[in-house]
């Protein structure tokens, strides 16, 4: 089933490593924003009234720096435009130098039921040199006023100066949290981001050191009793994010707000980067997109075989076949045999092996050519 993308772009000071778009000094306009995203939300709503939704994801930025009545407003206009299964996941992130609980009571009366919250590493210097407002012992207060609820927390590898003591040290903090998901993600220095100075200064872990690193962590998470479902997440049993799976199933999604993608009726459509120029699109009765394909033949064929291998259900070739009516190996039959001492196959499903998953980009760029 499709899911339903929030996008709030507001957050209270830019990290080092961050490319996604925030802007951290236009807080103040944050009402007028969000009353754009319930207004694009109606916009769309008579175009896919006929569709139901199981999910909806709200990203940023940092959605819990806004007023939460405003975040409130979100889901209820998604509620309002869109059909929603009877049970939907509905997913908020969390920084967690941002929240309190009143926000956390707030998110849960409108039906919030999974927080994804931003920890990052549990070494506050770290932290600090990342650009993060909040420390360890803020996600620890997170934590206690998320007790007994689903949630997620990040966790990033490949710092300067990271040791598997480090990390060691961050996946004990989010296992004894209570957390029931991880992601766990290596950091990609992006140009024009701070943290790429460092990158070109090579004072951050080489491939080798990061490859390290995230096993040792995959290690350490599965033996806390997280099982991984996707390269870089990882789940007690019946905790994987509904909404991410959708992703990586090729599902379509609808988003809203600045920047935010979507994919639905075989069509990729992307709203402008330019929070005024989204503003004064929805406030003049237009959506505001900037960028739309269809995405056919070779490109959707390759959307699925990628993103499908990232996963650990795999790549079934019977959906394949129902989705293209032909055979996913004759499809990509040269890069096949380039890559099959890295695959193995049960049944129906082919999967990349544990021991290569984390390098699966190396090994999904031969299926790209």
């Amino acid at each position: 089933m499709p899911g339903i993308y929030i996008h709030i772009p507001f957050c209270k000071q830019k990290c080092t490593y961050c490319d996604f778009t925030s802007f951290p000094n236009r807080l103040n306009f944050a009402e007028a924003y969000m009353a754009c995203v319930y207004k694009e939300m109606e916009l769309r709503g008579k175009e896919l009234e006929k569709e139901v939704f199981d999910t909806v994801y709200i990203g940023g930025g940092t959605p819990s720096v806004i007023d939460p009545n405003y975040l409130c407003g979100g889901v209820r206009q998604a509620k309002k435009q869109f059909h929603l299964t009877e049970s939907p996941e509905i997913t908020v992130e969390m920084n967690p130098g941002t929240v309190n609980e009143k926000k956390i009571a707030a998110y849960k009366s409108v039906g919030v039921n999974r927080f994804s919250v931003g920890l990052q590493t549990a070494i506050d210097e770290q932290l600090r040199e990342l650009g993060r407002i909040h420390t360890a012992r803020d996600y620890l207060y997170c934590a206690s006023l998320l007790k007994g609820e689903n949630f997620s927390a990040d966790m990033m590898l490949g710092l300067r100066g990271q040791t598997k003591e480090d990390v060691r040290k961050t996946v004990e903090l989010i296992a004894g949290s209570g957390a029931s998901h991880v992601s766990a993600y290596a950091l990609t220095p992006e140009d024009g981001t701070p943290i790429y100075t460092q990158y070109l200064n090579g004072e951050l872990p080489d491939e080798d050191e990061v490859a390290e690193l995230y096993e040792y962590a995959r290690r350490l998470l599965e033996k806390e009793g997280y099982r991984r479902y996707e390269v870089s997440n990882f789940a007690r049993t019946g905790c994987e994010s509904r909404h991410n799976l959708n992703y990586w199933r090729r599902g379509e999604y609808i988003g809203f707000g600045v920047s935010a993608s979507s994919f639905f009726y075989g069509r990729r459509f992307t709203n402008t980067f330019d929070l005024d120029e989204y503003i004064k699109c929805i406030l003049s009765g237009f959506l505001p997109v900037v960028d739309n394909e269809e995405v056919t033949g070779e490109d959707a064929k390759f959307e699925l075989v990628m993103l499908a291998l990232r996963t650990a259900e795999g790549l079934s070739a019977e959906k394949y076949k129902k989705t293209f009516g032909t055979d996913w190996r004759e499809d990509f039959r040269d890069p096949y045999k380039k890559t099959e001492k890295y695959l193995s196959t049960e049944g129906d499903r082919t999967f990349i092996k544990p021991e290569y998953l984390f390098v699966q980009n190396q090994i999904l760029i031969e299926y790209a050519k």
